[in-house]
């Protein structure tokens, strides 16, 4: 199975990064094999709508399961509307962040954990 984790690189020893919408980089991952795909994040510059664009990409990608550090209200509706799970994370590698999902010690999200908008400050780098 394949999950996705909000990244600031594109290996598995970079930290998760906080922002979903305007994260640099996605980390396609398999936890079971670790073998995993990096790709830019299309939207971080975007005037608006990053965070609506990084779950379409999610869903495109086929992924059952997306990590990350917030997630706003707009992606948190495109993505449970697509039936894939949210799992938040504080800080860690995206190494760590894939051992806990396989180990299932991460809390499912319950929705947004930021309002609308959250990630656009400081040029959008959140």
């Amino acid at each position: 199975m394949k999950i996705a984790i909000s990244s600031t690189g594109k290996d598995l020893d970079v930290q998760v990064d906080p922002r979903f919408g305007r994260c640099q980089y996605f980390i396609f991952i398999d936890p079971e094999t670790m073998e995993f795909e990096a790709s830019e994040n299309e939207g971080l510059m975007a005037a608006g709508g990053a965070g609506v664009q990084a779950a379409q990409l999610i869903v495109q990608k086929g992924v059952k399961a997306l990590i990350t550090g917030n997630l706003g209200p707009n992606a948190a509706s495109a993505l449970s509307t697509s039936g894939i799970k949210v799992y938040m994370v504080s800080g860690g590698t995206v190494k760590e962040a894939a051992e806990a999902y396989k180990s299932g010690t991460l809390k499912e999200a319950g929705g947004p954990t930021v309002p609308s908008h959250f990630g656009m400050g400081r040029g959008g780098r959140g």
